[in-house]
């Protein structure tokens, strides 16, 4: 599927397309990119450092996707999808190292959870995520997944400040515990800020909320990458009509 976009700044068209990254190659590169954007924004702790890469015992069980610019052949954003099956496997989800979730058994349909999400800084922008996100919405599709978890982060290296400042705003509109609640086993260092402090919610996470996902509890504390993770859900029926063109219906 392909998507392309204007760079501005040079005046090339951007030729964007998505694929899905299959064999020990394609793995390396995504965990190539994970590493320069988590250790090198973020100074990230990550298994791998040495090689270069961001890797985990989880990336073997995965399916992985990405975003490729064809004027470089440089992989540009990526992605990991573990299903309920490959779960089941390995006893967890990813997201169960951080959380306890409960009411993931009574979710009814099959679940497939989204981690390690990333974008070059140089393509962090609405087009790049709409060619994940359609790519993301294939895998929908074809496993007719009813719902869709994950984590997406905020950085502590202020101290916390924005974590609690975006978290204001996400109670307030988009906390739910309908189908599913996410206790912390790390909860955020207490921090008491004024309620009038404006923080910007990261990208990712501001795509999740326009897809019409839910936050399910309060956010984990991720020292070794120096983020706090918020805890997402997403009913498939509950798409948001303005981007549910993206995620079609299964035939």
């Amino acid at each position: 599927m392909n998507r392309t976009a204007r760079a501005d700044d040079t005046r090339i068209e951007r030729r964007l397309q998505a694929e899905r990254l299959v064999g020990p190659h394609a793995l390396r590169e995504a965990q190539a990119l994970r590493f320069a954007v988590f250790s090198g924004e973020l100074k990230a702790k990550l298994k791998g450092a040495e090689q270069g890469l961001d890797m985990d015992d989880f990336d073997a069980h995965c399916r992985h996707i990405g975003v490729r610019d064809l004027n470089t052949g440089r992989l540009v954003a990526t992605t990991r999808l573990l299903d309920h099956q490959a779960a089941r496997g390995l006893g967890r989800f990813y997201s169960e190292e951080e959380f306890s979730l409960h009411g993931l058994s009574g979710l009814q349909g099959p679940v497939l959870e989204i981690g390690r999400t990333c974008v070059d800084a140089a393509y962090r922008n609405g087009g790049t995520i709409a060619v994940l996100w359609a790519e993301l919405a294939e895998v929908l599709n074809e496993g007719r997944y009813s719902y869709l978890m994950g984590c997406a982060s905020i950085s502590m290296q202020d101290g916390g400040i924005q974590a609690q400042a975006v978290m204001q705003r996400l109670r307030d509109r988009y906390l739910c515990n309908e189908h599913l609640r996410a206790e912390p086993k790390k909860p955020l260092p207490s921090l008491d800020i004024p309620s009038n402090v404006i923080a910007e919610v990261p990208p990712l996470l501001k795509a999740y909320m326009r897809l019409g996902a839910k936050v399910c509890g309060e956010p984990c504390w991720d020292e070794e990458f120096q983020v706090a993770d918020v805890f997402i859900l997403l009913k498939r029926d509950n798409l948001c009509p303005r981007y549910a063109r993206h995620f079609k219906a299964a035939v």
